[in-house]
């Protein structure tokens, strides 16, 4: 009995062409203090804004598992509401909570998707990387 196999395309079909995110798209890393680092090094989550008019969404955040109560400083600020101006603010603060801007990933397909990819990529790479919170 044999396999069958995938269909495969025309020769003519176009191939899928990435499409560059907008340059409204603005992705951030939120972080807390690590106790065992003295330093707010900790992801909780990734903050994903879209600055266009008529963006939907304007807004997407996607957590980290498991830092519920870590994450509450900064549920607590996004809570108040989310703009441009409060983004820029946090991004110059020090301290327990401190916003790093990143790259948009070249694959996103969405605002959404952009955010998924980064933390996938902090659980993946960063947060193993980081030793026991309290610094066993």
């Amino acid at each position: 009995m044999s396999t069958p196999t995938s269909p495969k395309p025309e020769p003519s079909a176009p191939a899928a062409a990435a499409v560059p995110a907008p340059a409204t798209w603005q992705l951030s890393i939120l972080t807390v203090w690590h106790p065992a680092l003295g330093m707010a090094v900790d992801p909780v989550a990734v903050l994903a804004l879209d600055t266009a008019p008529e963006a939907d969404p304007a807004q997407y955040v996607v957590w980290v598992p498991m830092v519920y109560d870590d994450a509450n400083p900064w549920r607590e600020r996004l809570a108040e509401g989310v703009t441009p101006q409060k983004v820029a603010r946090w991004q110059e603060e020090n301290g327990v909570c401190q916003l790093s801007p990143t790259e948009v990933p070249e694959e996103a397909t969405d605002l959404r998707h952009a955010a998924e990819l980064v933390l996938d990529q902090l659980l993946a790479e960063v947060i193993p990387a980081l030793p026991p919170r309290d610094g066993a």
